[in-house]
């Protein structure tokens, strides 16, 4: 059979249903195999988006999709994707097409050497050249996007492979087993010790945590022994939000307003399980740290030790590290825990945002906690970057794992509406909010046109300052200037977002203030269609944040 065929047979096997993608030149010769296969073929308007909505499949679904396109520009669009999947530990299977091999570093038209641009940024990158190893070089690529911190894996095709003839059996491919990393039992012991020794100790939800599968675990854990806990910015809705024990977020941004950041102080010990201790959560890193000790848990042996160094580190599997965890602790019985959580809810209750429901003026985070309110539990979210994002992180409540599902390491503008495109497809259609600004709408709105096609619910709420929100507070706050950062014309001008929308065959509305405002959100959730609620805020509204978690500015 040809290589084409083989890929897609390969494809199917290893357990890709969906793909998302654009037909080119340079990738035709395995579309042609597509078009008869049991893989669901979604079409892309930018090959970037392509990206985004095979990262959005897996955030919601936890499987892998296919992401496809053609080679020269079609392939470097995929970059800022793969960056955005790779950062947030996301698999993916990328392909894209290639001139013929012998013109490979001969500037050939839409040639270019995409496995060195990709390299940095995804798990790993193959260019295929000999045509009888599709096969090793496929398995190995999926066993690497799934095996310990997963990620994007990349396959770079030229034409005349995908059209070389071999002699492939695809009943005798097997897919490389997945044994993830086991703890070393003895440091189980003594987190176990260090937890019970500890006065104040708190345990750090990651996102790794969420990819495991491991938040029940977790919880079950921090009942046993009654230790608070605190999730980063990527374990949102991990821990359902009324749990005792959930003591918020903690960070110097999505965490701001959280009472995760005062517990976190107040901790003399921490246990932080599949998170990275990147920068928007920890802030200063000294103060961050303090006296306090601090137990590492990560399936990521390269994460240890990187930013903190801790008393205990141990590579593992976030769900086998709780299950010994839990196995450990079993032994001693049920523990007391610290006086301070029984002040956890009242500290959540007071620190709060209130709505206010009233001015001529909307607040804009008023849109994030009526969002609360009409949406709730039964939708997904998404979100990209800037002031809305971190609005979005502090303000939104969400109660389930694996359907918030925000663009973090990265914050990727344009990520909001084609990951909406791929979560909502991965779950079966379910309906998707995605929370942007102005300003990030532009980016990628094309993919508007995608989710009228396919029909898929999902609701984009544009919160419209009119600025570059976030990037006006830092230029104000760190530089003591404003240039560049105002868009008027995207409020008191000549753009208008809802006739924008309305172009791409998608239901839109603008709200100017609070009476509109429910009514709007629920004939969108209402509608089961593609909607998009314009909502005019307050221009100057800052967000609170900090340059460290002991010190966080309020607006």
């Amino acid at each position: 059979m040809q290589v084409a065929e083989a890929i897609v047979r390969i494809l199917e096997k290893e357990g890709i249903g969906d793909a998302f993608g654009i037909p080119g030149a340079g990738i035709n010769g395995v579309y042609k195999y597509l078009a008869d296969s049991p893989i669901k073929h979604h079409i892309m308007r930018h090959e970037e988006a392509v990206v985004h909505a095979a990262d959005g499949y897996f955030r919601s679904s936890g499987r892998m999709a296919l992401a496809i396109c053609t080679s020269g520009p079609g392939a470097t669009n995929f970059i800022t994707g793969l960056y955005t999947a790779n950062i947030d530990s996301m698999p993916l299977f990328a392909i894209t097409g290639q001139a013929v091999r012998a013109q490979l570093g001969m500037d050939a038209f839409q040639c270019v050497d995409i496995v060195s641009i990709a390299s940095p940024i995804v798990k790993k990158a193959v260019c295929i050249t000999e045509p009888e190893k599709i096969g090793e070089i496929m398995q190995d690529l999926f066993w690497t996007a799934r095996e310990g911190r997963m990620g994007p894996v990349l396959l770079d095709v030229p034409l005349d492979v995908q059209t070389a003839e071999i002699d492939f059996d695809i009943n005798s491919y097997q897919s490389k087993p997945i044994i993830q990393k086991s703890p070393d039992e003895e440091k189980i012991k003594k987190t176990i010790e260090l937890l019970d020794a500890a006065e104040k100790p708190v345990i750090i939800m990651g996102g790794g945590v969420i990819l495991a599968h491991a938040e029940k675990l977790l919880v079950s854990f921090a009942e046993l022994m009654n230790i608070p806990v605190i999730t980063t910015y990527m374990a949102k809705g991990g821990i359902p939000e009324n749990h005792p024990l959930n003591a918020g977020q903690a960070g110097i941004q999505v965490g701001a307003i959280s009472c995760g950041n005062e517990i976190l102080l107040d901790s003399d010990v921490v246990l932080g399980i599949g998170c990275r201790f990147t920068d928007r959560h920890t802030g200063n890193i000294s103060i961050y740290k303090g006296n306090r000790k601090f137990i590492h848990i990560d399936v990521d042996p390269r994460e240890l030790g990187k930013l903190i160094k801790p008393e205990i580190a141990i590579e593992s599997d976030a769900y086998k590290a709780l299950e010994s965890l839990l196995s450990e602790a079993n032994k001693k019985g049920q523990r007391k825990g610290a006086a301070r959580i029984i002040d956890i809810p009242g500290k959540k209750k007071s620190s709060e945002q209130q709505y206010k429901g009233e001015g001529e003026i909307i607040d804009p985070r008023d849109v994030f906690l009526m969002v609360n309110k009409v949406f709730g539990d039964d939708c997904l979210y998404t979100t990209g970057c800037g002031i809305t994002q971190i609005w979005s992180g502090q303000l939104q409540k969400v109660n389930k794992p694996r359907t918030y599902l925000p663009s973090g390491g990265a914050g990727t503008l344009g990520f909001d509406i084609p990951a909406a495109i791929g979560a909502s497809i991965g779950v079966g259609n379910k309906q998707v909010v995605c929370m942007m600004g102005d300003f990030g709408f532009t980016f990628m709105v094309e993919e508007l046109a995608v989710v009228r096609k396919y029909e898929l619910p999902i609701v984009v709420i544009i919160v419209n300052n009119a600025y570059l929100g976030l990037i006006r507070q830092n230029q104000k706050g760190a530089y003591k200037y404003e240039y560049e950062v105002a868009l008027k014309e995207n409020k008191y001008g000549f753009i208008d977002y809802c006739k924008v929308a309305e172009g791409f065959g998608c239901k839109a509305e603008r709200v100017f203030s609070y009476d509109e405002l429910e009514p709007a959100m629920k004939k969108a959730k209402e509608s089961g269609q593609p909607y998009i609620v314009e909502v005019f805020v307050d221009d100057y509204q800052n967000c609170d944040m900090g340059n460290d978690i002991a010190h966080v500015n309020r607006f």
